[in-house]
């Protein structure tokens, strides 16, 4: 299928490793212009090809996300498509925690920064060049615990709970003036939240006495209740970012997409 994507620009945030650099590899694939956001570049990420270019940027500063725009804006010219993907742990943090009672007013408030409020102001920063063209596609990574409250990384699960409504409002806002805005909201996916040392596969097998390949193998499929047996890989989220940013999805704003394995058991 010709998703219709060539020569539109891009900006994906995280774009680095995992679900973020599927994304752009795929963007990219597509015939996408694609500024690519994050702390820091990969050999992965350099070894892409296609229009790309990579901006340095901590969206822990507030002003890194106009920042990034604003580079889309100089170096292609405008901007169609924003994928708000950076998110889960926030720098030097490690989940997951296993109580409310965990997380003190610091780890609630940067947070909220990293998953939520930096999608504010990249949402921000993209609606006027976006309306300059005649609209736009926004695709926010949220998750699955958005609508499964649990205790476990309750002020994460609470802040992409945010995300949700926020796409929601914008949704219903923009839409008339050409911008869709939806969510896509992965379950457990391979990526270095589970897989880098002292990451969740760690984290969880010193809780449960296993070693980490069991983790991500066994147990957290388990726990998780994934009806597909185990972890989504990072190109399963990727190709229905790619969807949503496409013209051919012109009649879906404001909805949620998951893409779990089968996490969400409720309709």
């Amino acid at each position: 299928m010709d998703l219709q994507l060539s020569g539109r620009v891009a900006v994906v945030t995280g774009a680095s490793k995992g679900i973020g650099l599927a994304v752009t590899r795929t963007l990219l694939n597509e015939g996408v212009r694609v500024v690519a956001a994050s702390r820091r570049s990969t050999p992965e990420l350099e070894a892409l090809s296609g229009d790309l270019f990579h901006v340095p940027a901590d969206l822990m500063d507030p002003e890194a996300p106009a920042g990034i725009v604003a580079r889309a804006v100089t170096e292609f010219g405008g901007l169609d498509i924003l994928v708000n993907n950076a998110g889960g742990p926030p720098p030097g943090v490690s989940l997951p925690r296993f109580s409310f009672l965990a997380p003190t007013d610091e780890d609630w408030r940067v947070m909220f920064e990293f998953n939520l409020f930096s999608a504010v102001r990249a949402v921000r920063a993209a609606i006027p060049p976006m309306l300059a063209r005649g609209g736009g596609s926004i695709v926010n990574i949220s998750s699955g615990n958005a609508r499964l409250p649990a205790p476990m990384n309750v002020d994460y699960n609470a802040a992409k709970a945010g995300l949700n409504n926020l796409t929601k409002a914008l949704s219903e806002e923009f839409a008339p003036q050409g911008i869709r805005v939806n969510t896509v909201s992965p379950g457990p996916v391979r990526t270095a939240w589970w897989t880098e040392s002292g990451g969740a596969a760690d984290i969880l097998a010193a809780q449960v006495g296993t070693d980490r390949d069991s983790v991500m193998n066994q147990v957290a499929p388990e726990m998780m209740k994934l009806s597909t047996g185990r972890l989504a890989e990072p190109q399963e989220i990727a190709d229905v970012v790619a969807l949503l940013a496409s013209p051919r999805s012109a009649s879906t704003t404001g909805a949620d997409f998951a893409v779990d394995g089968g996490f969400l058991k409720q309709l």
